[in-house]
């Protein structure tokens, strides 16, 4: 059995980064781990190279791409026509439909491992390429469930490895921006946020019936860790974000965008214990997720910042009637959008306060916070190349932002009106313990994490 990694072992790490907070990136001296020369080609892998995959082709095609993984044929056919187009003089990638084939041939002559595959599969193939010592890239979000997310940054830790979770936001200003203007007190002590996602992933009912394999597709590799069972209609290749062993619903696939700023700006990641409900639901089933969530997660204070309420919301039919009297008296338009609600006036995840007025005649906070070297393949390259860290690793910033965003699961999972107390260091609930059993997967035998 896999060592449980615990929250405490996850934390201690944070005091070791020159007093840095959980998720807060200030200028600072570079990381400790240098890479290559900036003039030296990585050797890349990419596992996963359709749909956000394509991005991690792209990437790798500018340095030295060594091999691709994927379980549609169809996927490997179409990347390969695509690299030897752009890249007819240069040797052809290898091809697995399994990443661990894959690594057990090829890591010798990797740097780095590029993974953009369903939720259930980031993990896997993450912690496989770290613990060879490898880089690694993983799309958000970081892992299908709370236990791996840990497990990916203890093992980061131990094999100080550079990491980089794929939440674009991340890389920008306007998340920078977001955090020094609520640091500099421009809306005073927020009190509570209000989060649309953007999605309604999830369902009802139980497994369709099973049919045949489509052509092409490799079935075991794409179950990967996941109990077996047989292919049936809503997998492949989009709508498994629906179901419980293999996606992770709405929540999980769009929170590490969309609270990430709240999550970094308020220091969430230094609580030590907070409570996380779900207010309201429709649906879901041991196969499928429940649709039309609201979460609400409360926070005690951090430091010197007031305890918050973050509420979550899954698509723009739940918004609440804060955002709708906004909207309207300020003539604005919410979609996937966090409102901070502060002592002094409001502020959005685009980093302008409201009422625009006071945007305006607000002066400028100084930019404290290390900006990225482009999206988040490009900075981990760079990081890798020039010495620094990337924006979002999976120690200081992937692997607790996930983990909060997925504790929502365990309230959905709860029922409507069930209040969980989360041990953050324990990684435990501590007042509704049989729920714990949804805090990590049993994996199939040889697909462990």
């Amino acid at each position: 059995m896999v060592k449980k990694t615990t929250r405490r072992e996850f934390i201690k790490r944070a005091a070791a980064m020159a007093g840095a907070a959980v998720g807060v990136q200030r200028l600072a001296g570079p990381y400790v781990l240098a890479g290559p020369s900036p003039n030296t080609a990585l050797g890349v892998a990419v596992v996963g190279v359709g749909g956000m995959g394509g991005y991690s082709v792209g990437a790798a095609m500018g340095e030295r791409i060594v091999a691709i993984c994927d379980v549609d044929e169809n996927n490997i056919a179409s990347a390969m026509k695509d690299i030897s187009e752009k890249q007819k003089d240069k040797p052809a990638p290898k091809v697995y439909y399994d990443y661990r084939k894959m690594l057990d041939e090829c890591h010798k002559d990797l740097d780095v491992v590029l993974i953009a595959t369903p939720d259930h599969n980031h993990a896997p193939a993450a912690i496989r390429a770290i613990n060879l010592g490898k880089a690694a890239f993983s799309q958000k979000p970081l892992a299908h469930n709370v236990y791996e997310c840990y497990a990916l940054a203890k093992a980061a830790k131990e094999k100080k490895v550079l990491t980089q979770m794929g939440n674009q936001g991340h890389c920008g200003e306007g998340i920078r921006r977001v955090c020094e203007y609520i640091w500099a007190g421009a809306v005073g002590n927020v009190t509570e946020t209000h989060t649309i996602l953007g999605r309604n992933f999830g369902g009802s009912g139980g497994r369709p019936a099973g049919k045949p394999v489509p052509k092409g597709l490799h079935w075991d590799e794409w179950l990967g860790p996941a109990p077996y069972r047989d292919y049936h209609d809503g997998l492949h290749p989009f709508n498994w974000r629906s179901w419980r062993q293999f996606g992770t619903g709405t929540i999980g696939d769009m929170a590490c965008h969309n609270i990430d700023a709240l999550f970094w700006a308020l220091k969430v990641g230094e609580a030590k214990r907070f409570t996380v409900e779900c207010l309201t639901q429709k649906g879901g089933s041991e196969e499928m997720y429940p649709q039309d969530n609201v979460i609400r997660w409360e926070v005690p204070a951090r430091g010197n910042m007031l305890p918050v309420k973050v509420y979550v919301y899954d698509h723009e039919g739940l918004k609440p009637e804060i955002m709708k009297e906004t909207e309207k008296k300020y003539d604005r338009k919410f979609g996937e959008f966090t409102l901070f609600v502060g002592e002094k006036a409001l502020m959005g995840s685009d980093a302008r306060i409201i009422p625009e007025d006071k945007h305006k005649e607000t002066p400028p906070p100084p930019k404290t916070l290390v900006r990225a070297h482009g999206g988040p393949i490009e900075d981990l390259f760079y990081a890798m190349k020039n010495g620094g860290k990337p924006c979002s690793n999976f120690i200081d910033s992937a692997g607790p932002l996930t983990a909060f965003a997925l504790s929502g699961h365990l309230a959905m999972f709860a029922g409507v009106g069930k209040k969980l107390e989360w041990d953050v260091e324990k990684m435990q609930c501590i007042n509704m313990p049989d729920i714990n059993r949804c805090v990590r997967r049993e994996y199939r035998r040889g697909w462990e994490v």
